[in-house]
């Protein structure tokens, strides 16, 4: 069975996103982002996907699935599917990993799908209008590690259910 796992970067409050962007930069978050994803599948929503930088576009070496409710749209080397559901459909096609990536409506849709969460917990409370779902089912911590760079404190933090 193919396991579904979602990864974000979560402030204390919850936040994801403000105003289509990510409130921090973290290059230790992009990079742990580069290493999980690479060679899987990530399915997100058309903002997320919209939000990415266009060089970007579709996340290389990934095979991209975006969520929109407009038949109507196509994106260059990524699949469009009308539902979380059909875009999971079609992921299972592939037979690798699925992550979640967002955003905050694809994450709230997708949770009950997920066996694993994979965390980083940005240090502090964020002004947002995305916002990460209460995930305390996950309880099995598995992997910790607490880390910072000069603008930020944050933890890795891998969990299931």
């Amino acid at each position: 069975m193919v396991q579904i796992s979602m990864i974000a970067a979560i402030s204390e409050n919850k936040v994801i996103g403000n105003k289509g962007k990510l409130p921090w930069h973290i290059p230790e978050d992009m990079k742990r982002f580069k290493e999980l994803t690479t060679g899987n599948i990530v399915i997100m929503g058309r903002k997320t996907y919209e939000s990415l930088p266009e060089k970007y576009r579709p996340l290389p070496n990934r095979i991209n699935i975006v969520v929109t409710r407009n038949k109507n749209y196509l994106f260059k080397h990524a699949f469009v599917c009308a539902s979380l559901e059909e875009a999971i459909n079609k992921a299972k096609e592939f037979s690798k990993e699925i992550y979640i990536i967002g955003g905050a409506q694809i994450f709230e849709q997708s949770i009950k799908y997920a066996a694993k969460l994979y965390l980083t917990i940005v240090k502090g409370n964020f002004e947002g209008d995305a916002f990460f779902p209460d995930y305390s089912d996950f309880k099995k911590v598995v992997a910790k590690k607490e880390s910072g760079n000069e603008k930020y404190q944050f933890t890795f933090l891998d969990l299931e259910r």
